[in-house]
């Protein structure tokens, strides 16, 4: 691909992404709970509040626009939190009887929520399974690999998180290498993620970062990789709920979103 962004060259607090044009806040918990396998009907406030709050704080980090429902729902994790080590007032008097659980009002939102994204999306899921089935980016890996390959999903903005904390937690472990600072544009760190895609069309999810040392590339990276999902340069699938991620390079459709900067983009 001979498209070049060095027109539109940019620092990480320059791009705008805003989180609420991928998922809520209502998304996250319900990640949180799959990711570690919860119950629902019994969430453990406590966890879910510490990997919720962090995970706020790495995407305010990421100088994504965490809108203000994330943080109201920071509040009310706390909250609950909060009641949920209190005595209640029947068992401190003495009193036999069952009170509202204080995470009943919570679980019922995101029943519900779930409940609404299963009944509005399950024709759009549908058509998901089967492009991520039969339609991948580079479909000789399907053919390579056979009958047998398991089918993949495309990722959601909350499971590609997940594993930029495990980057970023692996990264802490690698010797440390004293350079000079080099602040890299989003723009420059994209082309050089399609020229590495040039080569093989498909690469894990962690080698986008192998050659990156210090936080600041981590995140221009990961910032980038939402910007080619955006603009319809890659997609992102996975292997099963837990599975390895992988990003695929695609052709650009011609609907595809201008790139951010873009004096065209703002063409009507």
């Amino acid at each position: 691909m001979s498209e070049s962004y060095s027109e539109f060259e940019s620092a990480p607090d320059a791009f705008p992404v805003k989180l609420s044009n991928f998922e809520g806040p209502l998304d996250l918990l319900l990640h949180l709970i799959k990711t570690n396998a919860l119950n629902i009907h019994d969430i453990p406030i406590a966890l879910i509040t510490a990997q919720y709050l962090a995970a706020i704080e790495l995407l305010q980090e990421l100088d994504l626009d965490v809108a203000g429902e994330f943080l109201v729902m920071a509040a009310t994790l706390i909250h609950i939190k909060s009641k949920m080590l209190l005595p209640r007032p029947e068992t401190a008097a003495g009193v036999e009887g069952e009170a509202e659980d204080p995470r009943d009002a919570l679980v019922r939102r995101l029943l519900e929520h779930q409940k609404f994204k299963a009944a509005a999306g399950l024709l759009h899921e549908r058509e998901q399974l089967r492009a991520a089935q039969w339609l991948r980016p580079d479909g000789r890996v399907a053919e390579m690999a056979g009958d047998g390959c398991e089918p993949e999903l495309e990722v959601d903005l909350f499971s590609l998180l997940t594993a930029f904390q495990a980057v970023v937690e692996r990264a802490k472990l690698r010797p440390r290498v004293v350079l000079p600072p080099e602040q890299i544009s989003i723009e420059t760190r994209i082309g050089q993620l399609l020229a590495r895609l040039s080569e093989t069309e498909a690469c894990g999810f962690e080698d986008l970062f192998a050659d990156i040392s210090d936080r600041s590339g981590l995140i221009v990276t990961f910032l980038a990789l939402l910007e080619m999902i955006r603009l319809k340069l890659v997609r992102v699938f996975q292997s099963g709920s837990f599975g390895p991620v992988r990003v695929y390079r695609r052709s650009r459709p011609a609907d595809a979103p201008h790139p951010i900067g873009d004096p065209e983009g703002n063409r009507g």
